[in-house]
Order: structure tokens, then sequence, then C-alpha cells
């Protein structure tokens, strides 16, 4: 498998102790171009990337891993991208298998499964238990069944790069990635590999709770382009919930005890109409999106049909004039004169 169209994007930050062997693995495995993004490390792990053969680049903004990768995919202009961390959990060895659905022509976006093949103590049972809310949370809102959509292990294509837009700029990355590439409709593939642990002089720079909140917030915001029946509807729904609750204590107290709560009761109804109004405006946005997504869908099929018979019509003109030039002016040749003889070669004498 030839990688010279292939770079390796890896974000780092204070990763002293793993970096150095991450580098020495892809380039093993045949793997020329290595681009890490380090943001501002203190450790010495930019020295020891370049050492080990490396590009290494100062990371401009935030220290964020989203941000990093943004910077990356702008840097580079490679047809693919195989992006990962630079933690040493991530094995060179399933860079084949990672590459070789974009190769196949298969997919456009590759998903490395950790819980396919995870070594013992490679993750805590809070970010297990973690991950699979989200990974369950995903494929309610966005109706598609990626397994593992925080998984750091992942390829792409240049033309998807270019057609994704991405903002975040910490953890929810993963979360925003996998979001596009099913907004845009992004053939993704998902396949297995090995998972491992953290060498134990190395710390990892997740924080599960804090860093957990902000993936989850960043998959909620993100369905009301994609999902927006879920992002107000679930909204509307708590709000009709709380109103009828509300209501229907008001009920009880008036006819068992004759007691008004004219204060709950207004309420209650500001929140079975607030509810109400959600739960409309959800249904009608999926409406939108439904028909934008068919339209956007049709358009790019048109794109694609017609660069095929531009591309079909442009080999006929170019088979032409190549014949054209192999002639080589036979027009200007006198009669009988054999190839190559011009009319005005000099007449030969005796």
């Amino acid at each position: 498998m030839d990688y010279d169209d292939v770079c390796v994007l890896v974000p780092t930050l204070n990763e002293s102790e793993t970096i150095g062997p991450v580098v020495e693995s892809f380039a093993a495995e045949g793997f020329d171009d290595i681009l890490v993004i380090d943001g501002g490390s203190t450790d010495g792990t930019q020295s020891i990337a370049e050492e080990r053969g490396a590009r290494v680049v100062q990371q401009r903004g935030s220290k964020g891993k989203g941000q990093a990768l943004q910077e990356g995919f702008e840097l580079t202009d490679a047809p693919v991208v195989l992006m990962l961390d630079g933690d040493e959990t991530y094995r060179a060895e399933d860079a084949a298998a990672m590459l070789e659905p974009i190769f196949e022509g298969r997919a456009d976006h590759v998903i490395g499964d950790r819980f396919a093949d995870m070594e013992d103590g490679a993750m805590t049972r809070l970010n297990q238990f973690g991950n699979g809310v989200i990974n369950r949370a995903f494929s309610v809102i966005h109706g598609r069944d990626y397994r593992d959509i925080l998984s750091g292990y992942r390829a792409l294509t240049r033309e998807t790069i270019d057609r994704i837009s991405l903002t975040e700029d910490y953890f929810g990355i993963e979360t925003e990635m996998a979001v596009e590439c099913v907004k845009h409709n992004v053939r993704t593939e998902v396949v297995p590999i090995r998972y491992l642990a953290r060498p134990d002089d190395s710390e990892t720079n997740l924080r599960p709770v804090r860093d957990g909140a902000d993936i989850i917030l960043t998959l909620y915001k993100m369905a009301k382009t994609n999902n927006p029946l879920f992002y107000f509807g679930s909204v509307g729904a708590v709000s009709l919930v709380v109103g009828l609750v509300l209501g229907s204590y008001v009920a009880v107290e008036w006819i068992t005890a004759n007691t008004s709560h004219e204060v709950l009761a207004f309420l209650g109804g500001l929140a079975i109409i607030f509810g109400v109004q959600l739960l409309m405006f959800g249904v009608l946005s999926d409406m939108i999106v439904t028909v934008n997504r068919e339209q956007t869908r049709q358009l790019e099929d048109l794109t694609q049909r017609l660069g095929g018979e531009r591309a079909r019509g442009a080999a006929p003109t170019d088979e032409s004039e190549r014949a054209d030039a192999g002639d080589g002016g036979a027009g200007d040749r006198p009669e009988g004169s054999p190839p190559g003889q011009g009319a005005s070669a000099p007449e030969r004498r005796g």
C-alpha cells in the first residue's frame, strides 16, 4: 500500500513520553509525511518529534485539540489525512486497515472502533459508561450507529475535509466531525482497531466530567441543524410535562380542598403553551431540513453527472488534437511526396 498521498496528523500537548515512539512507528510503516501540531508543550515534545523526523508546527490559537486539528487540515494539502492522538494508544499497525476503505473507494471517512479490541486498563469504567451514553445518544439523535464517535483515530479524504465545517476547539471535535459527516451524507465506515493503555509515565489531558459535558453540549447543539425535531421537541416536551403537572396539581387542589393557586395555574398554562409551540416549531423545522437535505443531495448528484460528462467529452477532443498534431501538416506536401518531405524541399540535381 502506497502512503505517498497520506498525511499523518498528530495534535499534541506535553506528550514527551509518547510522541517519539508514535512518530517512529508510523515512519517504520512507510509514512513520510507526519505533521505534529503542538499546543505549546513545555516538556520537550516538539524537539523530540522533530528529532524523530516529524514536521512540527506551533499551534496559533487555543491549546484545544479541535483547534489543533483544524490548523493541521489547513496546513496540509494531502489527498488523505490520517489523524490520531499522540499518547501511544493507537497503533501504526492498524493504519492499513484504516486507509483501506478509502483507497478502495468504499468510504471517504473512516472511524477506528476502540471497543472492538480494547486493552485492559485502556479506559476507566467512568469513561466507558460516558462513551456508551454518548454513542447511544448520537444514534438516537442523528440516526447513524458509528459505534465509537469519540475515537481519535480517523481517516478522511481531502474532499470530505473541504465539505464539512468544523468550529469546536476542544474535545468536542470528534462529535462535531461525526455529525457533519451525517449532515453532508459522507460515506463513513467503521473498522476495528486495537486500543492500548497509556504508558504509566504519561498523563492524560482529558478531564472526564468537564470534557464529557462539553461533548454532550456539542452533540445537543448540532442537533439544531441536523435534527431540529429533537432539538426543539425535547425542550418542548419537558415544558409541556411541567405545565401538565402544575395544572393537574392546581385542579386536584381546587376539587379536593377548594383551594385556588392562581400563580401556579398561570405558570402551568404558560409552560403548556410554550411546550406546544416548541413542538410545532420542531416539526416545521424538521420538514424544512428534510427538503433542504434532499435538494442538496440532488444538486450534488447533478454536479457529479455533469463532471463525468465533461470528462468524457474532453477525451475525444484530446485524441483529435493529438491526431492533427501527428499529421504534421500533411496537406502542405506535394502530391506523391512521402511523409516528412515538404513542398519547399530543395530539388536534388544529378
